[in-house]
């Protein structure tokens, strides 16, 4: 026993030792010795307490007893018990006070950080409507009185039960003939422990009356029964306990229990009539009736305090009437927005991006991808962004292959977001091995991703200088069948090059292979937790964090980007959010995008940034709203983990964005907190909707569940009546219907938050950033919504055509993202679409775009012949893709720059490969016809040949049908074109 004893101790120890070694290594041991400490000061105070009140609650009774008991049949059943137990008593005497205050002590260590928040607290300078209190009230003290009122009202209740049951058992208490008996030491330590229970119970009514404002009812905090009854009420049951807790102690003495009991029996009685049936006859008889007049007050407390709590009180509502027709030359004047539509969807591209990219089998891109900018020849340009991470299921078998070899990714791979190439592909600014482009390549930049959203488990890097790099590193070019090493020569982990160290890591991972393996060397070091998001939450554990960090080149380096929150659910009069239902849409329900947890909170900050270092994995954690109290509060606990804002670089400055999982909530209080006037939010009159996800249906029909919202989308956008082009974060509205009813899919707000924070300086902020423009179109019931935009597209007879021809020959025609945009005086909807064939190694390509502007629908193969279709033949747009316009596809038959030597390429229109296009006669419709009867052909040889098992052949008529599919296509907008 005493060998199993150490051995656990010292396995227990170990994973302390190693934790201690990893906070030490990142620089944040402070973090991790702070929360530890407190745990274990709040789990022996607590274990005290409640260990300390029950023994001595045993104690007293026991040695209190009576020592000679009145002879009677119940007493000679104590007697038995008394025996039985007597040989154990001392054990349990220690025992249960031991076992009831380690319990104790666990569940009060699990509330360290409302201890930590309510000694560390700083004021909001800003008070309460009803009591006047600072909010730091609200959000500090009141949670930790409510903690330790709870906790002490346990012990009391916990100790009564132990002192009676120990006097019942020895004699101090007896049932008999003559009714209840119990002794004078009896009667006076029940009296005491009933009396402090009474006291405590007087506490509590006293801070019922601060917790009407945290209510969540139909409108949130203290309403006018609350104000004018429950209130009241409660201050009165407050005193009321403490009168009848003084009867308590006084009848212990004078031995009568008539009078305590009959105030018991009052203050129950008071409670239940005063606290429960008065409230209720003033709410049901007097509010009911005159609801509206009686409560504006408190519903105009409940719309500021919500907009404030969720930093909506700033949001700038401008009236906004769309033009429904569009006019020639109309968007000349918002050249800054059209060149930055972005035409590729990150949802959609991943497939791009690995058969054109991933090279290696042990390589992989994110099934979504991420959309920033980056200054490219003076210009701010949309990127669509990966890093091509490690695959370890790519990995040959064996622990060596699998920990020592195999250990990084390799390389950011970028795409221009508003173009892509003339075959539908991306048109890569960033790309290839090594890496080039112009971002950067490995002089300019460390490439290497050893820390990542799917990297290994654990790797162990490092080895002595001069010894030979054990590393897979990269394949030496694109088209090399070798691959280059590397020796890791960054602080990335803690050092296993001591065989103490070593035997700590392979108990941690229970792994033997570490312990014993001669690839681990006295300069070894191991790397784990590598995914950003647990890096920064173990480092900051009071943080919420958003989940989506994306990777920048910053400063030389990846760096991943992670925005993190405070939260609170104690902000006075504000409306509380569940978290996960507010962050849910058609993205995190196809496993694309994470929700945030199931929270309830009541007030949000983007508080802190947080960057992750890819090759190194070091954490820097950036104090960006440094007026709110929570985290100053924080800031107190916590002196040398954060950083002020002042120290980000202007590099990293311009590739901060506006969190979406912020904008998400935001969005959702908004679409009924942009209503103001107390008469309207009373009637919900004005209330929105988020729209559902027309990408989702196939029919533009949109339901507006959770799981079926439209997600938001960043763009480079310049809003009415703002003097230059912003990274936004944006989202449309339409009106608000009952759950289960079909939406009005017309449009009636729009809402974008500037995203961009760099100035170009270090350390200053944009005062721009961070701002909520709202345009107000309620006023128009016939502004077209995203979900009539889809059903114009679908309805459309030309697009419908020309979307079957895509269709024919089992390829797949993809949707891209819609796109609401505020332009030319109006709202456009700018969709892609993908095509897709059906073979193994193909992936979406992008072969037309859709527009519409009012009733009026543009398709073309490029946005800016779509979006001169809508305006008379001449938008005045300047479009990413317009050098587009007439350029010949690339022959499929020569490899993409950069592409997989394994990938199959994308069909190309326009040509068959190893074959002459046929030539056309000059006759568009003439051409139609013999292209249509082309691809039948075709799809009859390629049924045909499939038939027959002859691959060679369907695949040589699969060739056949995309170029006649294409001719067609090309044909049938001639024809359109030409007017027949």
């Amino acid at each position: 026993m005493v060998v199993a004893v150490i051995v656990i101790a010292f396995v227990y120890l170990s994973q302390v030792y190693a934790d201690v070694l990893w906070y030490q290594q990142l620089g944040f041991l402070e973090v991790f010795v702070t929360e530890n400490l407190s745990r274990i000061v709040l789990f022996v105070i607590a274990f005290l307490v409640m260990a300390g009140a029950v023994f001595f609650s045993l104690r007293i009774a026991f040695r209190s007893r009576p020592i000679y008991a009145p002879d009677s049949a119940i007493q000679d059943n104590l007697n038995r018990y008394q025996a039985q137990l007597e040989p154990i008593r001392r054990l349990l005497m220690l025992g249960i006070p031991v076992v009831l205050g380690a319990f104790a002590g666990t569940a009060a260590s699990s509330q360290w950080q409302e201890v930590l928040l309510f000694v560390n607290q700083e004021p909001f300078g800003k008070q309460d409507p009803e009591f006047g209190m600072d909010y730091a009230f609200y959000m500090f003290t009141l949670p930790f009185l409510s903690f330790v009122l709870g906790f002490l009202i346990s012990v009391v209740i916990i100790s009564a039960i132990a002192t009676i049951l120990t006097h019942y058992l020895y004699g101090g208490i007896r049932l008999e003939e003559k009714g209840l008996f119990t002794t004078k030491a009896a009667r006076v330590q029940i009296a005491v422990v009933a009396a402090l229970f009474l006291v405590l119970q007087g506490v509590n009514y006293w801070l019922d009356r601060y917790d009407t404002l945290l209510n969540q009812g139909t409108w949130a905090g203290a309403l006018y029964t609350d104000v004018n009854a429950v209130i009241p009420t409660k201050a009165i049951l407050a005193v009321a306990a403490i009168i009848v807790a003084v009867l308590f102690v006084a009848s212990a003495f004078v031995g009568r229990w008539r009078l305590p009991l009959i105030g018991t029996a009052m203050l129950i009685i008071t409670a239940l009539l005063a606290g429960g049936v008065y409230p209720a006859v003033v709410q049901r008889f007097q509010v009911r009736p005159s609801e509206l007049s009686l409560e504006s007050q408190f519903i105009d407390r409940n719309i500021d305090l919500t907009r404030e709590a969720y930093g909506l009180d700033q949001v700038e509502v401008e009236p906004y009437t769309p033009e429904a027709v569009p006019q020639a030359g109309a968007l000349g004047d918002d050249g800054e927005t059209t060149a930055n539509i972005r035409l590729l969807d990150p949802n959609l591209v991943s497939d791009a991006f690995s058969q054109l990219q991933q090279f290696r089998q042990y390589y992989q891109f994110p099934e979504t991808l991420n959309v920033d900018r980056y200054e490219i020849d003076g210009e701010v340009q949309d990127t669509v962004i990966a890093v091509r991470e490690l695959d370890t299921n790519g990995v040959p078998d064996g622990w060596v292959n699998e920990h020592v070899f195999y250990t990084h990714g390799y390389g950011v791979v970028a795409a221009a977001g508003s173009t892509v190439q003339p075959d539908g592909r991306p048109s890569f600014l960033q790309s290839g091995i090594p890496s080039t482009g112009v971002l950067g390549d490995e002089s300019t930049y460390e490439p290497r991703i050893y820390f990542g959203e799917d990297s290994p488990l654990y790797s162990v890097v490092g080895a002595p200088e001069g010894q030979a790099p054990a590393e897979i590193d990269r394949p030496q070019n694109e088209n090399s069948d070798n691959e280059s090493r590397t020796t890791f020569s960054g602080e990335g982990g803690p050092d296993v090059g001591n065989a103490f160290n070593r035997l700590v890591y392979a108990l941690k991972f229970q792994s033997t292979d570490l312990l014993l393996s001669d690839q681990v060397n006295g300069s070894s070091q191991i790397l784990y937790d590598r995914d950003p998001v647990d890096r920064v939450r173990k480092v900051a554990p009071y943080l919420t964090l958003d989940g989506n960090s994306y990777p920048a080149i910053v400063d030389g380096r990846v760096k991943w980007i992670i925005d993190g929150y405070t939260t609170s659910a104690s902000f006075p009069y504000s409306t509380e959010q569940e978290l996960e239902s507010a962050t849910q849409d058609s993205q995190t329900a196809e496993g694309l995008a994470t929700a945030l947890p199931a929270e309830r909170v009541n007030y949000i900050r983007n508080a802190v940034k947080a960057t992750v270092d890819a090759y190194d994995g070091s954490v820097n954690l950036y104090a960006w709203d440094d007026q709110d109290p929570v985290l100053k509060s924080w800031q107190n606990v916590y002196p040398s983990s954060l950083k002020p804002y002042s120290e980000m670089s202007a590099d990293l400055m311009a590739h901060v964005r506006y969190p979406e999982d912020l904008f998400k909530v935001q969005r959702e209080l908004l679409a009924r907190y942009h209503v103001t006037d107390t008469d309207a939010f009373y009637n919900n009159s004005e209330a929105w909707n988020v729209p559902g996800d027309p990408g989702q249906t196939s029919d533009g029909q949109t339901s507006t569940a959770l799981t079926d919202r439209q997600p938001p989308f960043y763009l480079t956008l310049q809003m009415p009546n703002q003097d230059q082009a912003a990274f936004s974060l944006t989202t449309p509205f339409i009106p608000f219907v009952p759950a289960g009813q079909t939406p009005r899919n017309v449009l009636y707000g729009f809402l974008a938050a500037n995203g961009d924070a760099g100035t170009g300086e270090d350390g200053v902020k944009s005062e721009d950033y961070g701002r909520l423009t709202l345009l107000d179109s309620s006023g128009q019931d016939s502004v077209v919504g995203p979900g009539q935009a889809q059903n114009l597209f679908n309805s459309d007879t030309t697009v419908s055509q020309e979307l079957n021809l895509l269709r024919q020959g089992a390829s797949e025609v993809i949707n891209g993202n819609l796109l609401t945009l505020p332009i030319g005086g109006g709202i456009a909807y700018v969709q892609p679409v993908y095509v897709q064939s059906s073979g193994s190694s193909s992936f979406p390509v992008l072969r037309r775009v859709l527009v519409s502007f009012g009733d009026d629908v543009g398709f073309a193969p490029t946005l800016a012949e779509a979006l001169d279709q809508v305006f008379d033949g001449n938008s005045g747009a300047t479009t990413g893709d317009e050098e587009n316009v007439g350029a010949t596809p690339e022959d499929p038959a020569t490899p993409a720059e950069g592409g997989d030597e394994g990938a199959t390429p994308a069909p190309t229109p326009g040509a068959t490969s190893g074959a002459t296009p046929p030539a056309t006669s000059g006759d568009p419709a003439a051409d139609l016809r013999t292209a249509l009867d082309d691809a039948n052909t075709a799809i009859q040889d390629g049924n045909a040949a499939l038939a027959s098992g002859d691959f060679a052949a369907y695949g040589e008529a699969q060739d056949r049908l995309q170029d006649a599919l294409q001719r067609a296509l090309d044909a049938e907008a001639q024809v359109s074109g030409s007017g027949e």
